[in-house]
């Protein structure tokens, strides 16, 4: 059983920085393609180009949304045999990323969908709704790096 744990955050902690890291690329790079402006024109979006990009269905569900939520409740229960120390820092760990699964199924998700499925939606409403999208991004960016450094250090305490 110690074998399946210690694989089970090997993957925690390699899924949360594959995860970290396409999530502050997306951010950076990908959803200015979608939401565009400047201070003189104010913004824009582009549902268009944000469905031609999909990348929740090309990406995301191959990286978070199935293999970051398993790995998330496979640690739930895994860390309960590691040792004390381990522990503590794994279950830390995956209560982060469980507030970031969360938000992402609650909100994320239903959002995108909702941004991208709906063109009779006023670019105003649109607008408002991306920006709000993004700013809350970085909350869930900030859950999941905690969660990431909190897994480096029960893997770093795991021997």
């Amino acid at each position: 059983m110690e074998y399946v744990a210690r694989m089970v955050l090997w993957l925690f902690v390699i899924n949360l920085g594959i995860a970290f890291g396409a999530g502050l690329y997306e951010t950076r790079i990908v959803v200015r393609q979608w939401l565009s402006g400047s201070p003189e024109s104010g913004y824009r979006w582009n549902a268009e180009l944000a469905r031609q990009s999909n990348t929740g269905l090309r990406f995301w569900v191959y990286v978070t949304t199935v293999p970051l939520t398993l790995l998330t409740l496979g640690s739930l229960v895994a860390a309960w045999w590691a040792a004390v120390e381990v522990r503590n820092w794994w279950l830390g760990a995956a209560a982060a990323a469980l507030v970031d699964r969360i938000m992402t199924f609650a909100y994320f998700i239903p959002t995108m969908l909702a941004l991208v499925q709906n063109d009779a939606i006023p670019q105003s409403e649109a607008v408002a709704r991306a920006t709000q999208w993004v700013s809350l991004g970085y909350v869930r960016h900030a859950a999941t790096l905690i969660a990431w450094l909190a897994a480096l250090k029960a893997l770093s305490k795991h021997g």
